[in-house]
């Protein structure tokens, strides 16, 4: 008997997260910090690759962003906020210094692909694959290689800065344990998803970019600042976060989008490497100039995946509410103004005659 399609697509939704799930074992095994979410990037990015459907509810990544975000807010108790407030001009400067970095890699872009400013422009500065792709369209320039080179940047930060900084570190010997020792309780853990959920949808209703991390930050941030008896997920809710959202981010890597972008995937990727080597040189020098520890720099100061660089900082027991914090205010300060920046950048290309070399 022939089954229902509903039956028939939950069945493949199934075998997908427990492809994911094995890999993630796989990685886990390997000593892969965020070895869930990478593993399961890679074994979705390889079903796409093959040309295979991936029909993951999309609901998926903002369950997944909200675990994680929330999880990062238990970092927000009173005497973290009060550290954290020496640090706000540097938070400021960093955000500002990303955004000129970023110019400075679409230069080496443009002279190396051949391409327009607008798509430089929109391929270098970190601002989300789906930010950048509203922003092509309003511009009329195409959306596909300014997708890739995002992504490709997200995907490098994830699988190449958690696992060079904790080896470097030297610390951790078990990537897995940090995050799988955290005290919790029942009560705890569901006012906790509570309170992110609740900020999650204040964080929409207002309009804010990027509301089920940001809103749900926020919502757990305010209360561990209010002390109220929030608590840690058991591990293996961490772990269904980190598959939702490794999942994610490796089926938006499919081959078409590799065919849009063929002659463009090359110059991409050293664009993107030229990124993160900027915005590491950033980082150390904030590390002379902060205090903190390089590590902590190293994660606040990366270009994108705020969500990987602050459960890297929790492996690491070191630093959470700073990097958070760092990628939050950058996050505030490059979405709301990325139209007018955009936009600024084609009126004065115009009007300069910059074109693609």
């Amino acid at each position: 008997m022939k089954l229902p399609s509903s039956t028939r697509r939950a069945i493949h939704v199934l075998l997908i997260y427990a492809g994911a799930l094995l890999f993630g074992l796989v990685a886990h095994w390997i000593g892969f910090p965020l070895p869930w979410m990478i593993g399961a990037m890679v074994f979705a990015a390889g079903v796409r690759l093959a040309e295979r459907p991936l029909p993951i509810p999309g609901q998926t990544r903002q369950i997944g962003q909200i675990l994680v975000a929330t999880s990062v807010g238990l970092s927000f108790t009173p005497a973290a906020v009060s550290a954290m407030t020496s640090l706000l001009l540097p938070m400021v400067g960093a955000a500002i210094l990303t955004i000129a970095l970023g110019f400075v890699t679409a230069a080496f872009l443009m002279r190396l692909t051949r391409v327009d400013v607008i798509t430089a422009a929109l391929a270098s500065i970190p601002m989300g694959p789906v930010e950048s792709a509203t922003l092509a369209a309003r511009h009329n320039v195409l959306p596909g290689p300014v997708i890739f080179a995002q992504t490709l940047r997200i995907m490098l930060l994830v699988v190449l800065i958690p696992p060079a900084i904790v080896a470097i570190d030297g610390s951790v010997k078990d990537p897995v344990a940090a995050l799988g020792a955290m005290e919790w309780s029942w009560t705890g853990a569901g006012l906790l998803g509570v309170s992110g959920v609740a900020g999650a949808f204040a964080a929409r209703a207002v309009g804010l970019a990027n509301p089920f991390f940001v809103g749900s930050l926020g919502g757990a941030a305010v209360a561990a600042a209010l002390s109220l008896p929030i608590t840690a997920y058991p591990y293996p809710v961490l772990v269904l976060a980190q598959v939702f959202l490794g999942v994610w981010l490796g089926g938006v890597f499919d081959r078409e989008l590799l065919r849009r972008a063929r002659g463009f995937i090359p110059g991409s990727i050293l664009a993107s490497a030229l990124m993160i080597l900027l915005c590491t040189g950033m980082g150390l020098g904030l590390t002379w100039l902060t205090g903190q520890s390089w590590q902590v720099m190293l994660l606040s100061t990366a270009p994108g995946s705020v969500t990987e660089m602050a459960l890297t900082a929790k492996i690491l027991e070191d630093g959470l509410a700073v990097v958070t914090a760092f990628h939050v205010v950058r996050i505030f300060i490059i979405l709301p103004f990325a139209g007018t920046i955009i936009g600024l950048t084609a009126r004065l290309a115009t009007r300069w005659g910059l074109h693609a070399p």
